[in-house]
């Protein structure tokens, strides 16, 4: 009877120790599919819908498209046209991985192809330009990254579909890559040109 007594104690004990690494594995668990089955690329904007901030930013000084200097950011030309906005950076990695896909992109002439300057020094954007073509009809320089921040930028690279209205219709986070171009990115813009056109 003692043997029973003393048992019962002893197994509540245990289960009580137990209890915490079960609950821990279950939510390592619910985490780690929840983790794995979202779309980092497709983190939601609370600027989707809402017009394209209004910062005006400088010209990336000294880049030259046949002998002019290339304008900077103006938001009064998103009017009337679709824009791709692409926040970019010469020092950031995968800004180098999809310049290549940026100077296709900006062979279609249905949108304007737009980058921001993200905390660069001026050089070295314009070396990263000059290495692989500048896609860019207009450049506007964000040194502190203060518009990049009203334009609700988690990090570089970034970019948005403006609508011929001048609002925010699409945001990708992250490198555009030839997979998420022809699935995701290509559908927005062709969205956004119906859009505009209708």
């Amino acid at each position: 009877m003692s043997d029973q007594s003393t048992s019962a104690p002893a197994q509540r004990r245990t289960f009580l120790m137990v209890l915490p690494l079960i609950a821990f594995i279950g939510l390592a668990v619910l985490f780690w599919f929840r983790l794995g089955s979202g779309d980092p690329s497709r983190i939601p904007s609370a600027l989707i819908g809402r017009p394209a901030p209004q910062t005006m930013l400088p010209p990336l000084e000294g880049l030259q498209d046949n002998g002019t200097q290339v304008p900077g950011l103006d938001p009064a030309a998103f009017k009337g046209k679709v824009s791709l906005v692409n926040v970019w950076a010469s020092w950031c990695v995968p800004c180098h991985d999809e310049a290549p896909l940026l100077t296709e992109l900006a062979k279609d002439k249905r949108f304007e192809l737009v980058g921001i300057n993200y905390k660069d020094a001026a050089d070295n954007a314009r070396r990263f330009l000059g290495r692989y073509g500048n896609p860019f009809g207009r450049v506007g320089v964000d040194a502190n990254g203060r518009a990049s921040i009203e334009w609700g930028v988690y990090g570089v690279p970034e970019t948005f579909v403006v609508g011929r209205e001048g609002t925010i219709v699409y945001k990708l986070v992250g490198p555009i890559t030839p997979d998420n171009y022809r699935t995701v990115l290509l559908p927005q813009i062709e969205k956004a040109l119906k859009a505009a056109g209708s």
